[in-house]
């Protein structure tokens, strides 16, 4: 990345104050301002969050905000109740509060003499979705957003469930949240900081069990979900993605049915933003984005809405890795999505063989897969950048029900969402299928192109499911997850069934076998027929790197293994963030977390999972740490939630909270 000092504007950095709300809750927020600004007023960008400014995001935050500032926008970084030096509880994710605050921290940015009343959002992850909550709420002055990494529906496509199968994610990161909401204010800022931080250890939410607590598509999940009435946002819409995050999916079906103005762009990217993303190609997103405020906040034409409307990247085929540094491909762009650019190509699944005509005689087939088929799925959501990425596909293939095509005379290049069409019969009232469409590459290794999963009580409606009637069939139908990618000359596709995937999503309640009918079963795949885009990303550039010295180096580490004589799999995985001094504050800060993930073949309620979360920060004679662990079991009736935190001042222990709870298991 290129570092940029020197700016067209002058600025100025306000690192610390506050945004009083209605109720009387302050909000600590940081500010970066042109300074030309307290003379000729100019447009206020946001970004609102939980991470806490002062060290969560405070790198990327730095290579960003800065950059923006220094091109003439107001940049406000603020902090949501109960996090950071921020007033307030924080009691949830995603609550008509948080959208409330937002709301009024935008009326209180209209009021400040440098804002001329012009208002974007941007954000990542959390900040993407908020930025399109509160754009459907229509404040006059949001004009614009850039969403990153983020969804239209809560339930469909966050880190609780998918395809209405509990995803462990779902575990992961409320232990991730019971940490992160548990750090202290900095008492450089606040002085009540000690009182405020017994306060959110003694209300902290135990996130899992309200997330437990709606298995299925309700109000709960349907609250903050755009996708409920697309017609609600006005402001102009940039979503922005990559192929190895979790949320690409949604990208499409906003730009399908959002009636605002809107573009789209996905790279090969994990959960990072795409000017210090990997895997490689990063791309100069701030001067993207720069073009973007430029023509909605400041009514510059400057060309971006005449351009295409939706740009991908098609990844050339690699061998399975746990983590890329880069991904050959090319840039593509349609007008609009979906595209005329891509064609549909129907291929059978029968006798073992993915065909393009459909058998005169085809055998059923049984899906009778052990608990231990996912080992090699990586994260749901590849957000730390360790070694995350699926791995070669074999050892699950040969656990699953295969279809494989023969070997392609030519490229075949993907761009979109694979649609799996199966009829099948479960002997339980329950059953769960995932799906993956494969590279077969000519030596044997298998890379995953994209996949999907199903809870088949969801098959119908994910607000209403229905228990199976044992061994009667039924078609159901599957989007796997949207895709670009080439499949080159001389591989083989090949389409894997199971009836688990763990760790990545919970086993069923009981342990099942599937059947798939003969006949009528197939994929069809979305052919990109057009050409490679004429466009040239200019190199990533950012404002200059917050000033950080590293006591010892981040790490991080997945281990897979398999007792011989019980045959139950582990998965393990240390993240160690680094021990991080902040020179121009003085806050050390040290994060890491250890997860345990286990189940046995042939036993779904041996599945568990182990999460513990270690938060230090320090400063000369001021030290607090706090260590969080969650862990989740089950039985046939319900799921059961243990979980611990302990806060200390230095050696002393000046909190500890336990909680044992347990959640109506919802079969269906």
């Amino acid at each position: 990345m290129q570092t940029r000092t020197e700016f067209p504007y002058a600025v100025k950095e306000i690192e610390h104050f506050y945004i009083p709300m209605s109720d009387g809750t302050l909000l600590a927020a940081k500010a970066w301002l042109p300074v030309e600004g307290e003379q000729i007023p100019v447009p206020a960008i946001l970004e609102y969050l939980p991470y806490r400014k002062r060290d969560g995001t405070a790198v990327r935050d730095a290579l960003t905000h800065p950059w923006f500032a220094g091109h003439g926008y107001g940049c406000v970084r603020v902090d949501m109740r109960g996090n950071g030096e921020s007033q307030g509880l924080m009691l949830d994710e995603y609550l008509p509060q948080e959208q409330q605050d937002a709301l009024e921290i935008i009326e209180w940015l209209c009021a400040q003499p440098w804002c001329n009343g012009n208002v974007g959002m941007m954000g990542i992850s959390w900040g993407g979705f908020n930025s399109l909550q509160v754009a459907a709420l229509k404040p006059k002055a949001l004009k614009a957003i850039i969403t990153l990494c983020s969804t239209d529906d809560r339930y469909q496509d966050d880190i609780h469930y998918k395809g209405g199968n509990l995803l462990l994610e779902n575990i992961g990161w409320a232990a991730t949240m019971l940490n992160f909401s548990a750090a202290a204010p900095d008492p450089l800022l606040v002085d009540d900081w000690r009182e405020r931080w017994l306060d959110r250890l003694e209300n902290m939410p135990l996130l899992l069990e309200n997330w437990l607590e709606h298995q299925s598509r309700d109000e709960y999940w349907q609250q903050g979900s755009i996708c409920e009435d697309y017609s609600a946002i006005d402001a102009a819409v940039f979503a922005v993605g990559g192929w190895g995050d979790a949320y690409s999916s949604t990208i499409a079906r906003m730009m399908e049915n959002l009636n605002c103005p809107r573009k789209a762009l996905i790279g090969p990217w994990a959960h990072k933003y795409p000017h210090f993303a990997v895997p490689d190609p990063a791309i100069g997103f701030l001067q993207e984005s720069l073009r973007w405020w430029d023509y909605w906040l400041k009514d510059i034409d400057n060309g971006i809405m005449d351009e295409p409307q939706c740009t991908f990247y098609v990844q050339d085929a690699v061998a399975p890795q746990a983590s890329y540094d880069k991904r050959n491909g090319e840039w593509v762009q349609t007008d609009q999505w979906p595209s005329n650019k891509v064609q549909d190509q129907m291929l059978y699944l029968s006798n073992q063989k993915l065909t393009v005509l459909a058998p005169e005689i085809a055998d059923k087939q049984i899906i009778n897969s052990p608990l231990t088929t996912g080992s090699a799925a990586g994260e749901y959501c590849i957000i730390w950048l360790g070694p995350e990425f699926p791995t070669d596909q074999r050892g699950d293939d040969s656990q699953s029900m295969c279809f494989t095509s023969e070997v392609l005379d030519q490229d075949l290049a993907l761009l979109g969402a694979p649609c799996v069409r199966l009829t099948l019969s479960s002997n339980q009232a329950c059953g769960q299928i995932s799906v993956r469409l494969n590279d077969v590459a000519p030596n044997g290794e298998v890379t995953r192109i994209t996949y999907g999963c199903l809870n088949l009580a969801h098959r119908n409606s994910r607000e209403h499911p229905q228990a199976l009637m044992p061994e009667e069939e039924y078609t159901i139908e599957l989007k796997l997850d949207d895709v670009g990618y080439n499949v080159p000359a001389g591989h083989q596709l090949r389409v894997a069934i199971s009836n688990a995937y763990f760790p990545l999503i919970w086993p069923s309640p009981a342990l099942t076998q599937l059947t798939l009918s003969g006949q009528k079963n197939s994929i069809t795949l979305p052919i990109f027929i057009g050409e490679a885009a004429d466009i040239v990303f200019q190199a990533p550039e950012g404002a200059a790197p917050e000033p950080v010295e590293y006591l010892s180096e981040s790490s991080n580490s997945r281990k897979v293994v398999q007792d011989v004589m019980t045959g139950e799999m582990t998965t393990e995985i240390e993240d160690d963030f680094g021990h991080m001094h902040f020179l121009k504050h003085g806050l050390k800060v040290h994060q890491k977390v250890h997860e345990v993930y286990s189940v046995k073949p042939n036993d779904p309620h041996s599945a568990i999972a182990d999460i513990n979360w270690h938060y230090q920060a320090s400063r000369d004679e001021w030290q607090i740490t706090v260590k969080s662990q969650l862990g989740l079991r089950c039985d046939d009736d319900y799921f059961y939630i243990e979980a611990c935190q302990e806060a200390f001042e230095k050696e002393h222990c000046v909190h500890q909270q336990q909680w044992q709870r347990k959640v109506k298991r919802v079969v269906v």
